[in-house]
């Protein structure tokens, strides 16, 4: 264990590795008082059958009645939590672990270098500049955008010739942002600020306006009502966002659920996406070098994710997987685009294929069992070289402009803190630009990759993670963090908090689900709508393999998954709630009854299928929906739910209603617990301050719940 300070190690030594003692009672193991929540005669019928929703009540979220069972609900989670006697320890150490510099990779605009850097415990990463001489000073500080930090960077996006620049900021985490254009060179702002923008990107058209997506303003809360008509406007400098020309997506005939608007490298053309939910999408062209031109269809039809990786001249450079579970590159004329016209450039393989382009190459980034392959390509389609990376983990990067001399690359893993590479294309070498300054000691850490046999026999990869020596003999307190949804891959990733954990002796373990991208389109389908339970059942796998394998037991096994993941926890603690001690369940979309009635959850059916479509489909979802499967008189793992009070993505109203049902039917000691950050939303953009607090709490939580009393 390396300490910042010889000091603080000693006075730290024993206070980060647990150890279990002998149980004294304390407050904290007191049967626990929760609110009162009263439940209302609400009930839905869907498809002849009654279901009754008590706690319909708490989906209101501007209601002073929500507001007070918030409050009431914080004030017994966090007496029960300042109870633990070492919760301060560890968010003291998790504070020292988090105070280093981290630097970004460099990129140029205009007569600039930018970057962002944080210099330890700011709540936001800064923006800053380095002109042709030398001289470097702050762009821009979202630290003083609020006093609390709550407000952050969402989107940074310069103009062709990087004089002017256009941010999107997040007031409370909510997905809802405002858009500011300002010079570069004064750093002023040029004209109002654009309002309620969501789900956006920015891509600038020259110097002359940008393109951004967004929908109506909804009726009633802007935190929960329902959207689903989006919109691309065209912003043109110097007007007003009233007279901002809708581009695509305001006709019944272009309604689509997310619309999204690029503009290539080139400025060229305009490239339009369109969605009904979060995969499939069809894909449109406007040639923007001639005034008026037609848009172009490419496809018709949301039966694949299909992008523009770039263009030369008129040839398009297509990403796919129509037709190519995992993946091709294909290229095609943009004067006859459709599908039929498409030529291979970079075939499909058993490996799924992520490409990206920089410095006139394509960079085709494989995953092979979860670990990253580079190989480079030139624009001709010849190979010119398998890229050897620093060891086996992750890559990010490989991404710049077509004129740039180098790429940057960060590599890392769950045990190595991401390292910045610069890497030169022409000559095929890799040096280290910026290394991690944290503080961990990687050589007494370890990951291996195993595969277990999930319940239907379906061969599952995961990786866990460990101090090197740990015995495997059961006692060792143990996190199996999950997703399996919406094509996401888990790939190894280092992170302070995972860091801290590990300190703590603790054993971190991440399974790679169906349900997620791991193994191309086949795979992610084999976790969605009536294939669900796959990816509950290769999760109960996983932490049954841990358990026979030696690594943990029952009753020092915790379970951690946010969102999606979050319903992963829910659902498998109310099937097998016997098989943890510990349920940490984040923001988790646990009514999915109801899950498609709120925000753009709509757009999750591709995954979920809604109770709406069929009684079939309708009797699943009911079937395992957390929020619907608390059984009266259950004994239920020590719980903890962390959601955010401005969470519009995934509204608390899911956690609230899922707190309520534990807290009303559980039979047994353990804490049903909720945890409401307040002024927080999914999770882009937490302050650092926050964040630490927050895993503090979880950490705290389950190693106190596992009955570990005092750290050593």
């Amino acid at each position: 264990m390396k300490y910042i300070a010889a000091v603080a190690g000693v006075a730290l030594l024993s206070a980060c590795s647990p150890q279990q003692d002998t149980h004294t009672e304390t407050a904290v193991d007191a049967r626990i008082s929760y609110p009162m929540t009263v439940r209302g005669n609400v009930t839905d019928e869907y498809f002849g059958n009654v279901v009754a929703d008590p706690y319909r009540w708490l989906e209101d979220d501007r209601s002073e009645e929500t507001e007070a069972w918030v409050k009431a609900q914080n004030e017994v989670t966090f007496e029960y939590l300042e109870q633990i006697p070492y919760r301060d320890q560890i968010k003291d150490r998790l504070a020292q672990l988090w105070n280093y510099e981290k630097v970004g990779a460099p990129f140029k605009e205009g007569d600039y270098t930018y970057f962002y850097k944080n210099d330890g415990l700011q709540n936001q990463y800064v923006v800053y500049r380095t002109d042709a001489d030398g001289n470097t000073e702050v762009f821009l500080d979202p630290n003083t955008f609020s006093e609390d930090g709550t407000t952050s960077l969402a989107t940074l996006s310069f103009s062709k010739d990087g004089s002017l620049a256009a941010y999107a900021i997040s007031e409370g985490g909510s997905d809802w942002r405002k858009i500011i254009v300002i010079d570069v060179e004064t750093k002023e702002q040029l004209e109002p600020t654009l309002v309620d923008v969501k789900f956006s990107g920015i891509s600038w058209y020259g110097n002359e306006g940008f393109y951004y997506s967004s929908y109506d303003k909804p009726e009633g809360s802007e935190l929960s009502a329902k959207t689903d008509q989006h919109k691309l406007y065209y912003h043109k400098l110097g007007t007003t966002q009233a007279e901002d020309t809708v581009v695509f997506g305001g006709t019944d005939a272009e309604k689509h659920r997310y619309v999204g608007g690029q503009v290539t490298e080139d400025d060229r053309y305009l490239v339009i996406t369109a969605a009904v939910s979060t995969s499939g999408n069809k894909l449109f062209i406007k040639d923007l070098s001639q005034a008026d031109s037609e848009l172009v269809t490419v496809l018709d039809h949301t039966d694949s994710d299909t992008y523009v990786l770039d263009n030369v001249d008129s040839k398009l450079y297509l990403v796919t997987d129509l037709d190519a579970p995992n993946k091709r590159v294909v290229t095609v004329d943009a004067k006859n685009p459709t599908a039929e016209n498409w030529q291979d450039f970079i075939a499909e393989t058993e490996h799924v294929l992520s490409p990206s382009t920089g410095a006139g190459y394509i960079f085709a980034e494989y995953m092979v069992d979860a670990i990253a392959k580079v190989e480079q390509y030139n624009y001709e389609g010849e190979r010119v070289r398998n890229i050897e990376l620093p060891g086996v983990g992750s890559v990010g990067g490989f991404s710049a402009k077509r004129e740039a001399d180098v790429v940057y690359y960060t590599f890392t893993n769950y045990n190595t803190p991401g390292t910045i590479y610069a890497f030169e294309p022409d000559a095929g070498e890799s040096s280290v630009y910026a290394e991690s300054k944290a503080e961990f000691d990687s050589s007494a850490y370890e990951s291996k990759q195993v595969f277990y046999t999930s319940k239907d026999g379906t061969e599952v990869p995961m990786i866990i993670t460990y101090k090197k020596g740990t015995e495997l003999d059961g006692s060792n307190p143990t996190i199996l963090y999950g997703y399996g949804g919406f094509n996401v891959s888990l790939t190894p990733s280092f992170s302070v908090t995972n860091a801290m954990w590990l300190e703590l002796g603790g054993v971190y373990a991440v399974a790679n689900l169906r349900g997620g991208g791991e193994y191309g389109k086949d795979w992610h389908i084999a976790g969605t709508k009536m294939q669900k339970q796959n990816v509950f059942d290769d999760f109960i796998a996983a932490a049954e393999y841990l358990v026979g394998e030696g690594y943990t037991s029952n009753d020092k096994l915790a379970l951690r998954g946010g969102s999606n993941g979050g319903l992963l926890v829910g659902a498998v603690m109310t099937q097998r709630p016997d098989l943890m001690q510990v349920a940490l369940p984040a923001v988790g979309v646990l009514d999915m009854l109801r899950y498609h009635t709120f925000t753009a959850g709509a757009g999750w059916a591709y995954d979920y299928g809604t109770a709406e479509d069929s009684e079939e489909m309708f009797e699943y979802l009911k079937g395992y929906s957390p929020v619907h499967n608390v059984k009266q008189g259950t004994h239920y793992p020590a719980t903890m739910i962390t959601t955010g009070d401005h969470d519009d993505r995934v509204v608390p109203a899911h956690s609230f209603k899922f707190a309520a049902e534990l807290q009303a039917k559980d039979a047994g000691a353990n804490p049903q617990l909720i945890r409401i950050e307040t002024n927080a939303g999914h999770g882009a953009g937490t302050p650092v301050s926050k964040t630490i607090e927050q895993y503090a709490d979880i950490y705290g939580f389950t190693l106190w719940n596992m009955g570990i009393k005092e750290l050593k």
